[in-house]
């Protein structure tokens, strides 16, 4: 019975449908090559010896892969687990110039901004912060919101992060997109002191087969769906134009419709009335013509 669900899954069978909405709607870790690669690295980093010129990483990838549910797994696997906390993630903000980087440090850090902000008084507060916590590694996610100011200001940023090696043997990861490789390659300074690892888009074979039967096992729906068949594969495929988030966003949402009218499996029926829209065309979408 229900043998196309792992055995931990299979239970949920008979909870409420509510109580089954609610579970495929839960964020879910996805083991992926990439992401057990990335965990590694940064594992490394933080179990490196002390240096005054830090080595840092790159998760670098296109919108909605994944990249920001690997780091913020890896840091809370490490919650709890040393007496101080030495993996941060940090929001990198919107905006900007230095001030702004240095506000999404101190947010991150879940301490509140100085009452004047200016640059000078916000880079006291981030000193004593980094003084006080002593991290070893501090994950800026969203990097390339930082990236487009003038050009001295992500100087100021990126000599920033050789500080933190510097003075407080820190290693910096950013996570972005490609304009953070860009950005940090211009020089071989900062190309020689962060390693890229990249979250590229899926391709269609038997890699993204084996994702989609893993998905398959997690969803609790009754019958099999048989994701990894050929056509129906393919459509997801091409409406999650190869991105992991859109793929998971699109399974979820198609699974909660079977269990709503009650077929108990996705097909490619239902995966029509999603009228789901991939990433690339909702500028050219027919709703946006409706909201002019």
């Amino acid at each position: 019975m229900a043998e196309h669900l792992f055995d931990h899954i299979r239970p949920l069978l008979a909870a409420p449908p509510t109580e089954r909405i609610a579970f495929i709607r839960a964020p879910r870790w996805i083991g992926t090559d990439a992401a057990l690669a990335a965990h590694r690295r940064l594992q490394e980093l933080l179990e490196r010896p002390a240096s005054l010129r830090t080595e840092g990483l790159m998760l670098v990838g296109p919108y909605a892969n994944g990249k920001t549910m690997i780091a913020e797994r890896f840091v809370l696997q490490h919650l709890g687990s040393a007496p101080k906390r030495k993996a941060w993630i940090l929001q990198t903000r919107e905006g900007t110039g230095l001030a702004h980087f240095y506000a999404s440090v101190i947010a991150g850090f879940g301490a509140p901004a100085a009452a004047v902000r200016s640059v000078s008084r916000l880079a006291e507060q981030v000193d004593a912060l980094l003084q006080q916590l002593q991290p070893r590694v501090l994950i800026f996610d969203e990097f390339h919101n930082a990236l487009r100011g003038r050009s001295r200001d992500v100087e100021a940023i990126f000599a920033f992060l050789r500080r933190l090696g510097r003075e407080y043997d820190v290693s910096p990861v950013l996570i972005g997109e490609v304009a953070v490789y860009d950005h940090v390659n211009a020089t071989q300074e900062m190309a020689s002191r962060l390693q890229a690892l990249p979250v590229p888009r899926w391709r269609y074979g038997e890699p993204y087969l084996a994702l989609l039967d893993t998905l398959e096992a997690a969803l609790p729906l009754a019958r099999p769906s048989n994701l990894s068949d050929e056509a129906l594969a393919r459509r997801v495929f091409g409406l999650s134009e190869g991105l992991i988030g859109e793929t998971v966003r699109i399974l979820v949402d198609a699974a909660i419709l079977a269990i709503h009218d009650g077929a108990e499996r996705i097909t490619p029926r239902t995966l029509s009335a999603l009228c789901y829209t991939p990433l690339s065309e909702r500028r050219r979408a027919p709703l946006r013509q409706d909201l002019l």
